[in-house]
């Protein structure tokens, strides 16, 4: 992001700071828009006491409306917001993920002497059409049998298959296991493989055989060594795609893949722990506040997860005010009444169209935070135990149908 609108940025963000006390909603008249946002939330079943919500006029700066604003709560899928503009800042929208086979031995002739590597670099998208294309590479470079194995290297990552904080139930419901190599988000059949590494190497043994190349020894795991030579390669679709789709449909596997691959790029290491460093050092960068933040992982899973809606609505604001971002984040996030997760929301209202905003939900927390159109930036977090997935989201579709129908005043 350039230097200069990051000061004018930061500069707004003390603004929103000093006047949040002053925005509170009690005492507003019946029929203001700060007593329409604080009826929204003032629900059945939704626990205003441990709900926070921030709406700001996006031409002037002015806080509309603040309740809990730097109360920290559970963020749900909102912590994707987060992860967006990390990996937008810090690896780049034309940022691709690589995939590799290597060879380690020598060919002679048609016979390639040794192990073919197939080594991931973190690639959430990584099909079997890729090992195809990877396995007919292979065959062009006039290799027709490998004398030894096919190992699967997925050492770019660590091993761990979750993250931090996350429930026992999410593994494989909410997200496949985590590895620097997985091929069809781990897909065997009908079933999803807890050992996505050696799954990859026994479909691209398979593949390669398809293609006309014959291994002699199989498919495991192992890890390429410094003398490998690259035969065949493939890249991932565009960064900028991957978090587009992220936050369309809320993806939590792509989400913590690109948290591990930022730790790999940017701190050399392939972890949840060192991806979540390079993201919160990069909010920092922007001016975010991060009081009472903690990210522990790239879904908003987590129940350790903590985040506030002064903090989102910041966010949020570096990301629209920075041209470089604008039509990124805008095509990442789902339109109410028409694409990904809003699709079905706020339909038949002022919204539709209007309202572009990232949702989140789990057990213990619903969230929605966008904009209405170019007039307000908004973020709405519930938590409860559990939380009433119905009575929060009409809330805070509630929250966003109120900020559409004043901007048409």
């Amino acid at each position: 992001m350039k230097r200069h609108v990051l000061a004018r940025t930061v500069a707004a963000l003390g603004v929103v700071s000093a006047v949040l006390a002053s925005a509170a909603p009690g005492g507003a008249a019946n029929g203001s828009l700060p007593f329409l946002l604080s009826r929204a939330l003032h629900a059945p079943f939704v626990d205003f006491a441990t709900s926070g919500a921030v709406a700001v006029d996006l031409s002037t700066g002015r806080v509309v409306f603040a309740h809990n604003a730097t109360l920290p709560l559970r963020p749900a899928s909102n912590e994707k917001l987060a992860v967006t503009y990390a990996a937008l800042t810090a690896l780049g929208p034309a940022f691709r993920i690589e995939t590799d086979v290597l060879g380690e031995g020598e060919q002679d002739g048609s016979t390639w002497h040794g192990n073919l590597v197939l080594k991931g670099y973190g690639d959430p998208t990584l099909s079997s059409e890729d090992l195809a294309a990877l396995a007919r590479q292979v065959r062009a470079d006039g290799i027709r049998a490998v004398s030894g194995e096919v190992l699967g290297d997925e050492t770019w990552f660590d091993a761990h298959r979750t993250a931090p904080g996350w429930k026992a139930a999410f593994y494989i419901t909410e997200s496949p296991p985590l590895s620097a190599l997985i091929v069809d988000r781990g897909a065997v059949g009908r079933f999803t493989s807890h050992n996505p590494a050696l799954s990859a190497a026994q479909k691209f043994t398979k593949l390669l055989a398809r293609a006309g190349v014959r291994v002699a020894g199989g498919a495991t795991l192992g890890a390429a060594d410094d003398a490998g030579v690259e035969l065949a390669s493939v890249d991932s679709p565009t960064l900028a795609a991957m978090v587009h789709w992220m936050d369309k449909v809320s993806d939590n596997f792509t989400a913590e893949m690109l948290v591990k691959e930022l730790g790999a790029v940017q701190a050399g290491a392939g972890t949840t722990a060192a991806g979540i460093r390079v993201v919160r050092a990069q909010l920092a960068a922007a001016g975010v506040p991060l009081d009472g933040v903690k990210m522990v992982d790239g879904s908003g899973l987590s129940l350790i997860d903590r985040m506030t809606a002064s903090t989102l609505v910041a966010l949020l604001r570096v990301m629209w005010s920075d041209p470089s971002m604008h039509q990124e984040l805008l095509a990442s996030l789902p339109v109410a009444g028409r694409s990904g997760t809003l699709h079905d929301r706020m339909r038949h209202t002022v919204a539709v169209g209007v309202v572009r905003a990232k949702t989140g939900t789990t057990d213990n927390s619903t969230a929605l935070s966008g904009f209405v159109g170019d007039s307000y930036v908004f973020s709405v977090l519930v938590n409860g135990a559990p939380v009433s997935w119905t009575a929060s989201r009409d809330a805070e579709d509630r929250f966003a149908v109120a900020l559409a129908a004043q901007q048409l005043h």
